[in-house]
């Protein structure tokens, strides 16, 4: 019996001792993989903090486990192509107070599906590609930003169709139309559709065309008129200008001498 329990003591020790060292090991490997400059820890997850880093661009290192990432107060301008793509369980990304200015087609592919929260919000982002946050599950926040309403962003916001507060928050800093600079994008939406815009200017355009070439075959057709109508006066007067042919005795004494 008491070899048992000198067993059971000594397992018990074992399995211990083997679950510190698993543990040591999981913390060590996070934290070698852990990007230059950022701060990892694990609370539900590995989250990854690298806010106020001096970040010039999103590292490229990120842990595939990641699942809260705060890139916010850097220097990021840019957010490329599939940057985020191998971190399939990210739900939390937070860009904000960067100097973000252009965000790529697929900049969010791979994880646009899974992620809860995004932050773009006080960045320098006028415009993105319509397509930028199609399939976009999260709930995002772009406010703060220079944004130029057009087409564009009429047609992004759409896309986004579940962040309803999204568009509340969005200022136009300049607009397709002069009257919209200032004013939320939601009541620019409202009074005018954006996208028709280019189709009916287009559309103005042909009308006074045509109406330029109309009123020029008018006024060639009136010319033509008016001068054949001269050139026929003139014509008339120099007829009638012209002596009448009178004939002369010998002419008539001929003609009763033939009957």
């Amino acid at each position: 019996m008491h070899f048992v329990d000198l067993w059971l003591t000594r397992s018990l020790s074992m399995c211990l001792l083997l679950q510190s060292f698993v543990l040591m090991i999981l913390c060590f490997h996070s934290a070698s993989m852990c990007p230059k400059g950022c701060l990892c820890s694990r609370s539900g997850g590995l989250n990854v903090s690298c806010s106020n880093a001096n970040l010039k661009e999103i590292p490229r290192d990120l842990p595939p486990e990641t699942v809260l990432l705060y890139l916010d107060s850097n220097q990021i301008t840019s957010i490329p192509n599939e940057i985020f793509k191998d971190l399939h369980q990210l739900r939390v990304l937070n860009l904000s107070k960067n100097g973000i200015e252009f965000i790529d087609e697929h900049a969010f592919k791979g994880v646009a599906e899974t992620l809860q929260t995004l932050d773009l919000s006080d960045n320098r982002i006028q415009s993105v590609h319509k397509n930028a946050f199609n399939n976009l599950k999260a709930r995002a926040r772009i406010a703060n930003n220079p944004w130029h309403c057009d087409c564009t962003l009429q047609q992004v916001l759409r896309s986004m169709a579940s962040n309803h507060e999204t568009a509340n928050n969005v200022i136009c800093k300049t607009s397709v139309l002069d009257e919209h600079a200032g004013r939320p994008f939601l009541n620019a939406a409202n009074d005018a559709d954006l996208c028709n815009l280019p189709k009916k200017t287009t559309d103005y355009a042909m009308l006074v065309t045509m109406f330029g070439w109309f009123t020029m075959v008018i006024s060639y057709v009136v010319y033509y008129v008016r001068q054949n109508q001269e050139d026929a006066r003139r014509h008339l007067e120099y007829l009638k200008s012209l002596p009448s042919r009178q004939k002369k005795p010998d002419e008539a004494d001929d003609v009763s001498t033939v009957v």
